[in-house]
């Protein structure tokens, strides 16, 4: 997928030929990729790139006019700022070298987006490895004896450091407890994350600055507004930035759902009528609440709206997904991420560009996301248990303090990094949600409405009352005495009825429902709120790829796993004995990266 990677070589190296085309490569997922790389032998760096055609970066490497900086940038950049070079306007990735040529190092505390790059100054000997303030823009290092090695995913440096191809206990046990590593560990052993708001130094003479251009405390510790000048504000800050992301090298397409986030990207719009295509995910069993109500929303402001259902193609294709969700996303994203993958390919034939309200629930009301599971520890030997005791306390420690700092610089890096990465190796997400301006205001929402639907519900009504309809939660932006509340019982029993027949149905309840199999039961509770079902799945079309996988001989001998238990689980959850979703998505996800980049 789209993307940066290099080798800043130490002095005395004995790296023999320059691995940078081998790491480029391994990023290389789509003919279609441009690609390309550049050295700049005096200061021992070799940089490489992949991009999508008409993106953004497609335009690399990027000079200044006598060739003495480069800049090697990966993602999308939305700021206002316009240079002016020779009396000609510069926007866009041809105003980077030129802002930082009038900045210097600091330029990148001007940026706005989800972003990676290396900039080389021959002048200065010396190149800054940066990324944006959150972290999303994902960078994986390894440094050793023979220099510093880089890159956008992990397997580019698998493929050039093989000793790196070992998964890290510590790592394992954080994603199976609260579903990824956290402290800015990877999956690998001797490979991390370079942290969000970095801008690190690496000079000539050998000398490395590691520094940070931004702190969350810079937004911590500003006042709170009252609940008028937050919504006021919010209103402004909002309609000023959302034209930013639509923005377009090629077509922009809208991921609608019946809730909040993406309606008030509706609400803004400015679309011309017909000109804005809108989807929403769909399943087998009937049109989710999602699904009826984005379509409503799509047909009030006159714009097209499609269904993306999952179709019995994808049971087919389930292994090739499954494998390909594992090696994409270097393991972070579950197996229930073929179905992202799947209905993500569909929707770039829609458009290239995928506007979706991604994150607005965790900055807009403070949403956490992910905590610690409930597991079944006889799957694992004792001494995996002790480490998955250390995740939960790992978790706490970390989650403690400023709520929304855990959600913006932890949450949305560590965690929600998984589901991006599918998204982007099939088009180009963008969000108005992490949009430096959103998110420094979102530090002064009152604490009375930190974590209420209120301002929201309000920016939309101001934006488009047309669209001031329930929501899929029956959130009412008029309440009516008695409809309303028995709209919110409703969606509350059978979102509740749903997760309880599906994901979260108890051990006795699944020995009865296996029972009653032969009279499709399923298709009264599933399918109103979520598009996919593992659990019936599972047991049903993918039990064949779940036992293959799982029970082979190899799959079993993992030294962190107890065989005999793994062998039980996978049998009680096929013949429908009992429910074990949640350690299937993990058993084969775990196994899948072992098998695709591992043991590769």
């Amino acid at each position: 997928m789209p993307g940066i990677a290099g080798v800043l070589r130490h002095a005395g190296s004995q790296l023999g030929d320059d691995p940078i085309i081998s790491m480029v490569g391994r990023m290389r997922h789509e003919v279609a990729f441009v690609s390309g790389h550049a050295t700049f032998a005096e200061l021992g760096v070799s940089a490489g790139w992949v991009c999508r055609p008409d993106s953004f970066a497609a335009n690399l490497p990027l000079w200044n006019e006598d060739r003495s900086v480069c800049l090697i940038f990966a993602g999308q950049e939305f700021s206002d700022h316009e240079r002016i070079s020779r009396g000609v306007p510069l926007k866009g990735e041809n105003a980077l070298v030129p802002l930082y040529e009038e900045r210097g190092a600091q330029f990148v505390r001007e940026l706005n987006g989800c972003f990676t790059g290396l900039l080389v100054d021959l002048r200065k000997g010396r190149a800054i490895l940066f990324n944006d303030r959150y972290g999303l823009g994902r960078i994986y290092f390894h440094e050793s004896p023979d220099g510093f090695f880089f890159a956008s995913e992990a397997k580019s440096l698998l493929e050039v450091v093989p000793r790196l191809r070992e998964l890290d206990q510590r790592s394992l046990a954080e994603f199976w407890s609260v579903g990824c590593p956290l402290e800015g560990r990877s999956l690998f052993h001797g490979i991390s994350l370079l942290p969000g708001g970095s801008a690190w130094t690496f000079h000539r003479d050998g000398r490395t600055e590691r520094a940070r251009y931004f702190c969350p405390q810079e937004w911590e510790n500003q006042e709170p507004l009252s609940n008028h000048e937050y919504v006021e504000q919010l209103t402004h800050v909002f309609s000023q930035a959302l034209p930013r992301y639509f923005e377009k090298e090629s077509a922009v397409g809208m991921s609608l759902t019946g809730g909040l986030d993406s309606r008030m990207l509706l609400a803004w719009t400015r679309a011309r009528k017909g000109e804005l295509p809108c989807y929403t995910f769909g399943g087998q069993y009937r049109d989710s609440a999602d699904v009826r109500i984005a379509r409503r929303l799509a047909a009030l402001v006159g714009q097209p709206h499609t269904t993306i259902c999952i179709e019995n193609d994808f049971f087919a294709r389930f292994e090739d997904l499954a494998e390909r969700t594992a090696y994409l996303t270097d393991g972070t994203m579950d197996v229930s991420g073929a179905v992202e993958l799947y209905v993500n390919e569909r929707a770039r034939k829609i458009a290239p560009i995928r506007l979706t309200g991604n994150y607005g629930s965790e900055i807009l009301r403070s949403n956490v996301a992910f905590r610690p599971r409930r597991l079944n520890r006889d799957i694992f030997t004792p001494e995996f248990s002790e480490l998955l005791d250390e995740a939960e306390e790992t978790y706490r420690t970390e989650s403690a303090g400023h709520r929304l700092s855990f959600i913006a610089f932890k949450q949305v890096p560590w965690y929600h990094y998984a589901r991006l990465a599918i998204e982007q190796s099939q088009l180009v997400p963008r969000t108005p949600f992490l949009d430096n301006e959103l998110v420094a205001l979102a530090y002064r929402s009152p604490p009375a409405v930190a974590k209420s639907p209120w301002p929201c519900l309000s920016l939309i009504a101001a934006g488009n009352q047309f669209l001031a309809i329930d929501t899929d939660q029956a959130l009412p932006f008029r309440p009516r005495p008695l409809i309303t509340s028995l709209a919110r019982i409703w969606q509350d029993f059978t979102a509740k009825a749903e997760y309880v027949y599906d994901y979260g149905m108890p051990q006795w309840l699944a020995s009865v429902d296996r029972f009653l199999a032969p009279l499709r039961i399923e298709r009264v509770f599933l399918g109103r709120h979520k598009f996919y079902h593992f659990r019936v799945w599972y047991r049903d079309r993918l039990a064949d790829y779940v036992q293959k996988v799982l029970l082979d001989p190899l799959s079993l001998s993992r030294p962190w796993l107890r065989g005999n238990v793994v062998r039980k689980i996978v049998s009680d959850h096929v013949s429908g004995k009992a429910n074990h979703t949640i350690s299937i998505h993990n058993l084969l996800t775990v196994e899948l990266t072992r098998r695709q980049l591992v043991e590769r």
